[in-house]
């Protein structure tokens, strides 16, 4: 059959991808992408050590994304993104800034990451309270809140698995437990960290659930990282994604009417999670004593 007449595939507008070499959710970046757009990943070279703060900084090491970067220039993309929150906050907000510029003279284009991504997603939604859910130890997620606070973001409440590995395992059921914990007060969106960490049919439950705007590390990535090229990432009842929604109930904050936790006997600003890894180096999980009968793999939760 001679199909010249079709005269070749649509052409696509390129989106690069730089992720962390233990990065799973290849397919939940895609969801967020419109037919029109390719991405183009590359991973960080493999690190035998466990997600903390010194693995943050290892796979965030200018000359590593500098490498990354040349590489992905190779298929032309329109915009190069570093899909990694930790590596992309452990240095603060000068950090992130330096990351963004060595990447951008590496490869000649426009260059963001995860971490500046979500500072201008809570921009674009008004938001300067926040609750915080993430899958780190204690210490990486105070990194994460160190980093909020130079930007001029306050975090009424946080929750935190305590997890080294196998982050991507982790069910949606955990992520929701988790946001419940998290917001206790006033607070103007929920954001839930690591690119590892699923999240894309979360959001719109708990949007509905929490009357507020849920912002996820990877919707940020893909929402800033397409809008750079004039691109509108998809999503349904994503309030960032949707001005619509944002008018709806997910647009009603903490300030407005009680949050979710506030009518809860005991509720607190933090809260970490029995059943998951052991924080290392002998890391407490602030308020719980730890499980019974620990599981023999403290690298994560089982998968769904």
């Amino acid at each position: 059959m001679d199909v010249s007449f079709l005269g070749g595939p649509q052409p696509q507008l390129g989106v690069g991808v730089v992720a962390p070499f233990d990065f799973a959710l290849d397919r939940e970046l895609w969801r967020w992408v419109p037919d029109d757009v390719s991405l183009h990943l590359t991973r960080t070279p493999f690190v035998p050590v466990e997600v903390s703060l010194d693995l943050a900084r290892l796979v965030s090491e200018h000359e590593t994304l500098q490498a990354a970067v040349q590489a992905l220039c190779a298929v032309s993309p329109q915009v190069i993104s570093y899909a990694c929150t930790s590596g992309s906050f452990v240095a603060g907000v000068a950090g992130e800034r330096a990351m963004c510029a060595a990447m951008a003279q590496a490869g000649e284009v426009v260059s963001l990451t995860t971490s500046g991504a979500l500072i201008e997603a809570l921009r674009e939604i008004g938001a300067r309270r926040i609750a915080v859910v993430t899958p780190y130890t204690k210490s990486v997620t105070d990194s994460l809140e160190d980093y909020l606070g130079e930007a001029g973001i306050t975090v009424t409440g946080r929750a935190y698995l305590g997890l080294t590995r196998h982050i991507w395992k982790v069910p949606y059921r955990d992520v929701v437990d988790m946001a419940r914990a998290a917001v206790v007060g006033s607070a103007d969106a929920l954001f839930i960290s690591c690119t590892n960490l699923p999240t894309y049919d979360v959001i719109p439950q708990l949007e509905a659930e929490l009357r507020m705007p849920v912002l996820s590390a990877n919707q940020v990535t893909m929402w800033a990282a397409l809008r750079a090229i004039g691109v509108q990432a998809v999503g349904p009842y994503q309030a960032l994604l949707d001005p619509v929604a944002r008018r709806g109930p997910a647009a009603m904050t903490g300030s407005e009417q009680a949050g979710p936790g506030e009518g809860l006997t005991g509720a607190t600003p933090e809260a970490a999670f029995a059943g998951s890894a052991p924080a290392p180096d002998g890391e407490a999980l602030d308020g719980l004593e730890p499980p019974p009968c620990p599981p023999e793999d403290t690298g994560g939760l089982p998968p769904v």
